[in-house]
């Protein structure tokens, strides 16, 4: 029991011992950053802006198509815009309000003014009406006057123009791109 007695004594002067040691670190460090630099920014061209002209209807019951581009380069941007009419939307729109108003034979004479029209009522065996004729005397008086007859439609003047004025904006446009 001695012995235990005298080892608990000399673990009890280690452990108080140890708790009077003091662990001191002493560091130092100096440091000095030194920084000098300037930022330029240069504008030397604006940005490209050729912006296509907006040909939209508002209620959508009109019988124009529109056309609109442009190209933009460093030098040079172009933009242009047009309508074209459309002749067969506006005959089925006229033809409409004919028959609402129920004028059914003046409905079926404008459309009539469509070749394709006029072919497919003549094989139908219902010739279009002609001077107030329908029916058997309306295909007698076709067959007596076939010059009168509806001819397939050519293209208007100003349809011209726009297709070649798109045609010409198109050509720039490639001009433009293979610079």
């Amino acid at each position: 029991m001695l012995r235990l007695l005298v080892a608990l004594l000399i673990a009890i002067s280690t452990a108080a011992a140890a708790q009077d040691s003091t662990i001191y670190t002493d560091s130092k460090s100096d440091s000095t950053v030194i920084t000098d630099g300037t930022m330029t920014t240069t504008v030397i061209s604006p940005p490209p802006s050729a912006i296509s002209p907006n040909l939209t209807n508002g209620s959508g019951d009109i019988c124009t198509t529109g056309v609109s581009g442009a190209v933009q380069t460093q030098i040079l941007g172009i933009s242009a815009g047009a309508t074209i009419r459309d002749v067969n939307c506006e005959r089925l729109k006229l033809s409409k309000t004919l028959f609402d108003m129920g004028m059914k034979v003046a409905a079926v004479s404008l459309m009539c003014g469509d070749a394709r029209v006029f072919q497919a009522m003549m094989n139908a065996g219902t010739p279009c009406p002609i001077d107030g004729l329908i029916g058997d005397e309306a295909k007698m008086a076709w067959q007596a006057n076939p010059q009168a007859a509806a001819e397939p439609e050519a293209m208007n003047e100003r349809d011209k123009r726009n297709l070649t004025a798109i045609g010409g904006i198109v050509l720039l446009l490639g001009l433009l791109i293979g610079i």
